[in-house]
């Protein structure tokens, strides 16, 4: 998970690292590496800390990538390793933090949410934070379900009240359209 990890904060690291004056460019590889290795721990972190569901709720679509409490630890531990190692300022690491991890965490979301992408997936990012003890549970049913995949009826993004009464009422394979056609 880390090389497909780094790639993409390369990918993302254009105006965050490489062409901000603040990271001298002899520096920009490492500063990759750093975010990158922060990025992972942080994930490792919010994972070991019990906060598996936070994560969850990022990557099926519950919370806001940028503003979520895993993207804002991850941030502040990515500020904190760029001025303890390349002597960045505050104001220069929360530059390159604020850019970079949000982006990253977007696009690592959206790359384990595209099913033409296979350089993410939910059951790997779990197996590798749990160091494999997730391996025998599905994880991408667990997020479809937090998603609503399925259970959304009225296709408005979220699973409620009116999606239960389409379920039960029907209009063509509901619940009670089921029921009426055993007694007919």
């Amino acid at each position: 998970m880390l090389d497909q990890l780094t790639n993409l904060v390369k990918q993302y690291a254009g105006d965050a690292v490489v062409n901000n004056p603040a990271v001298p460019n002899e520096k920009n590889d490492a500063v990759i590496n750093e975010a990158s290795n922060s990025i992972a721990d942080g994930l490792q972190n919010a994972f070991s800390s019990g906060n598996a569901q936070d994560i969850l709720n990022m990557f099926s679509g519950k919370q806001d990538v940028a503003n979520s409490p895993v993207t804002q630890n991850i941030s502040g531990g990515v500020i904190q390793n760029l001025m303890d190692k390349f002597g960045l300022d505050q104001s220069a690491a929360s530059g390159v933090a604020n850019n970079l991890v949000p982006n990253v965490m977007q696009g690592m979301v959206n790359k384990t949410n595209d099913p033409n992408d296979s350089s993410f997936d939910i059951q790997g990012i779990f197996n590798n934070l749990s160091g494999g003890s997730t391996s025998g549970f599905n994880m991408q049913a667990l997020l479809n379900k937090l998603k609503g995949v399925g259970l959304d009826k009225d296709n408005d993004g979220d699973v409620d009240m009116q999606d239960l009464m389409k379920l039960v009422q029907g209009g063509g394979g509901g619940i009670l359209d089921r029921v009426k056609g055993m007694f007919n």
